[in-house]
């Protein structure tokens, strides 16, 4: 077996990452101003784009329903579990809105942003890391404690 038959999925995954990167960067999804200008009510641009990536998937996902889709990776038909409602999920929200507003940057724009050379990028990915490790050390914290007010007791 050679070394692109096996890992055919990873390499595609990577394909498709940098091509979903350079359509962001193409958009102005991974420029600050574009950010700033849209939370300002100064330029609409990139939330024209949302929207239409928004419509885009909203369509995507009802074929992908409607024809019962198999997946490239395992062969397996596509399934669109719906997960249940968290404590916290409107905290977490929230604090996803303020990060998002005072770096200019999501989680899917910061990588396209640091292979743009953007040194501000590079921090709010140390930010996102550092945020989702503390997130998994919480979650198993109060998992062994049992529930989540026994996690701030002293």
């Amino acid at each position: 077996m050679n070394f692109v038959h096996a890992y055919r999925i990873n390499i595609l995954g990577v394909l498709m990452g940098i091509l979903f990167g350079f359509l962001m960067s193409r958009a102005g999804a991974t420029t600050y101003d574009y950010h700033v200008k849209m939370f300002l009510f100064e330029d609409m641009q990139l939330m024209k784009v949302i929207g239409t990536a928004v419509v885009i998937a909203m369509i995507g996902v009802y074929l992908l329903k409607r024809f019962h889709v198999s997946a490239i990776a395992t062969g397996t038909e596509v399934d669109f579990v719906k997960k249940p409602y968290q404590q916290g999920l409107i905290a977490g929200a929230f604090l996803f809105g303020v990060g998002w507003a005072m770096t200019a940057a999501c989680p899917g724009t910061i990588p396209a942003m640091v292979a743009e050379g953007k040194v501000g990028a590079v921090f709010s990915l140390i930010g996102l890391l550092l945020g989702t490790l503390a997130y998994g050390i919480l979650q198993s914290f109060i998992a062994n404690n049992g529930s989540y007010k026994d996690a701030f007791k002293p």
